[in-house]
Formats: structure tokens, C-alpha cells, sequence
């Protein structure tokens, strides 16, 4: 091979290996904003779970915490992934489980039941609703 298909070869290559990485940290900042979510839901720690929420979503974020009053809530192997986009709208599933606590008696919610919406708004990943 000639020095000009080599030189061509490795900017290719470098190419690729940024682009996967630019997208695995999207990937991850997404990923990480819906556990700090989900961390933030569980502890009741409202000042957390709105920055964690695009403002659209907010109010539906803490009604969503005030189901954990006179609950204690931890979480169960937590692990959350990008699964898709639509549109502007980064799409992301989680695997664990709530498990919730009320006068002695532990319910399991699984986290695998929902998609949560995350946006980008203010420079920073937000959850915006989950289908």
C-alpha cells in the first residue's frame, strides 16, 4: 500500500473512533441523568429530582415522589442505557428495581416497565417524561 492509502486509512480510523466516542458520552450523560433521577425519587430529595427534570416535567417528577412519602425506598442493581432516540428525545431503559418498604411490607417495582424521555435543555440532560 502506498503511504497516501495508509495516511487515508488511519484518519479513517480515527474518524470512527471519535465518533463512537462522542456518542458513547452521550450515551452515558443521558444514561447517568436518569439514575440520578431515579436515585434523587427514591430519597425524596426534591431539589435533585427537578434539576434532574426539564422544566416541562417538573411538577410531574414530584408528584411522582410524593407516592414515596412514608415510604422507604432504596434501589436493586440499577443499570440504565440509551435504547433509541426520537426526534430530539433520547430514549432511555433501565434494568433493577425500586424496592419499597411501608409498615413492614416490601413491594418490587420494576424499573423495566418504563422508557424514560431525556432532552436537552439548558445545556444539561434532563428526564422529561417516560412512556
Amino acid at each position: 500500500m502506498s503511504a497516501h492509502t495508509w495516511k487515508s486509512m488511519i484518519a479513517l480510523l480515527a474518524l470512527v473512533f471519535l465518533l463512537t466516542a462522542c456518542g458513547g458520552a452521550k450515551s452515558d450523560a443521558a444514561a447517568q441523568t436518569v439514575e440520578n433521577y431515579l436515585t434523587a425519587l427514591v430519597a425524596q430529595d426534591a431539589d435533585q429530582l427537578s434539576t434532574s427534570s426539564c422544566q416541562a416535567w417538573e411538577e410531574n417528577a414530584l408528584l411522582d415522589m410524593d407516592a414515596f412519602i412514608g415510604v422507604t425506598a432504596s434501589l436493586d442493581q440499577m443499570a440504565c442505557k440509551v435504547s433509541g432516540t426520537d426526534g430530539d428525545t433520547t430514549l432511555v431503559t433501565c434494568e433493577g428495581k425500586i424496592l419499597a418498604t411501608y409498615n413492614n411490607e416490601q413491594q418490587e417495582l420494576d424499573l423495566a416497565g418504563q422508557t424514560y424521555q431525556v432532552v436537552q435543555e439548558g445545556g444539561e440532560w434532563r428526564v422529561c417524561g417516560y412512556r
